[in-house]
């Protein structure tokens, strides 16, 4: 008889860190501030960097039957998102073919046709034009061969990723080492909790720079050190020759770097503790231990709390944050049952004014939302939370978003300046240049 294959759990230790990345050398970028400031670079980037590249639009869940849709905007450029009849989903670009007016206001919704305002030209969900006014007016009737413009589009990890390229690479060749450790999570039905869009004063880039490094950790969001070890030294980081880049860090360890080497065991973590049924008395004096007795535990129960995926996910992954800055425009940073995304996306015109999402999404415990809210950091609204859209300053984010805004929001004030020739850069920021690197090599024609 032949040995039967084994389930993901025994074909590999899973107590084991992840495989490292390629991690091709990363060159010392100059970043200067006319990156963030001149016009005439951000019309070039868009115009090679942003229509070249896959880029992450909607969720697979909230378009969930046929002839439902959702519009995401990205620079100029709007995309309509269309859940078919067979349950697929195309993407077009939001403009109808007759004079380029907008096809559609509206951000998300069920239809069964598309009509433009303008002059009531009417498209099929599957971008077919079906009505025209007086098409007897025209040496041919439009409803022949008039489509709307179709942009590829694929789907991964519950997400509608886009590429305006049509001679594009896969999603999966573009996403590289990136796949692989997405798929553990199993993502796709992670449902949405946190919704906000934001306009914010600076380049789009500003805020992905923050999100690629872990430097500022300890002065902008100095609360971290409770839950996790912001030390460098102790966190792991990756970059892969696709152009995306990885940290992993420790958590549920109190920062031996900041509180010495006996951390205290902080109220954060005796209540995780305790949300897996482990006694915070007996790690009062040994807090650095929780973190192997949480991944312990988590394996252990995991499952008949309904939290199956586990089986698949590494031990690191339990615990640790693993953020993904994915080329362009997002950072996501996945825990054991949540994810949250955080997009950047350029002002139609203006390079010193960008949009900035931040959502989370999360597995849903049979135990209900308290549980979800006592396993994350992240501010936790309702399930299938409306999307909020406000202006900086209007109104609070949340701490974390909120610290990290109010910086950029400073640093894109210095950038203007003549005194700021070039960046003075550490090790640990590497992965800033490598972003900045591959910007470089779409715009010099070397990608994709």
């Amino acid at each position: 008889m032949p040995e039967e294959k084994k389930g993901a759990a025994e074909a590999e230790d899973l107590s084991l860190p992840a495989p490292k990345w390629d991690n091709p050398s990363v060159p010392v970028h100059p970043l200067n501030g006319e990156r963030y400031t001149s016009r005439e670079f951000f019309q070039k980037e868009f115009d090679t960097v942003w229509v070249k590249s896959w880029l992450l639009l909607g969720r697979e869940s909230e378009i969930p039957t046929p002839r439902t849709y959702q519009v995401e905007n990205v620079g100029p450029e709007s995309i309509l998102m269309v859940r078919q009849e067979d349950y697929s989903v195309r993407a077009f670009f939001n403009v109808c073919q007759h004079r380029g007016s907008r096809l559609t206001f509206s951000r998300d919704g069920e239809t069964d046709s598309f009509t433009c305002p303008y002059h009531g030209w009417e498209y099929a969900t599957d971008g077919r034009l079906i009505k025209a006014q007086d098409p007897e007016d025209f040496p041919r009737n439009p409803c022949e061969y008039v489509t709307l413009v179709e942009l590829k589009c694929e789907l991964f990890a519950g997400f509608v990723w886009v590429n305006m390229d049509t001679d594009c690479v896969s999603l999966r060749e573009f996403l590289g080492p990136v796949w692989e450790d997405w798929e553990r999570y199993q993502p796709n039905d992670w449902q949405r909790f946190t919704a906000m869009t934001v306009n914010v004063p600076c380049n789009w880039k500003v805020l992905q720079d923050n999100f690629c490094e872990s430097y500022h950790l300890p002065t902008v969001h100095p609360q971290l050190r409770e839950s996790h070890e912001e030390s460098y030294q102790k966190t792991s980081f990756d970059v892969c020759s696709e152009g995306h880049s990885r940290m992993i860090m420790l958590g549920a360890t109190p920062s031996e770097t900041q509180y010495g080497p006996k951390p205290p065991l902080t109220e954060g973590l005796s209540e995780r503790l305790k949300l897996w049924d482990l006694d915070p008395a007996d790690f009062e004096d040994r807090a650095l231990e929780a973190r192997k007795a949480l991944q312990q535990q988590m394996r252990e129960i995991g499952s008949e709390r309904g939290h199956t995926h586990y089986e698949n996910l590494r031990d690191e992954q339990l615990t640790d944050a693993h953020m993904y800055n994915i080329f362009p425009n997002c950072s996501l940073t996945f825990g054991a049952d949540g994810v949250l995304l955080q997009r950047m996306t350029p002002h139609p015109t203006d390079p010193e004014q960008c949009v900035f999402d931040h959502w989370y999404y999360a597995f849903m415990p049979p135990n209900g939302e308290d549980v979800l809210r006592a396993q994350t950091n992240v501010r936790v609204d309702a399930k299938g939370a409306e999307q909020e859209f406000f202006d900086y300053g209007d109104r609070p984010m949340g701490i974390i978003p909120d610290q990290d805004v109010a910086i950029t929001t400073g640093q894109q004030l210095g950038l203007r300046s003549r005194g700021f020739q070039r960046a003075t850069a550490a090790g640990q920021e590497d992965r800033i240049s490598w972003l900045h690197s591959i910007i470089d090599e779409y715009m010099n024609g070397q990608r994709p």
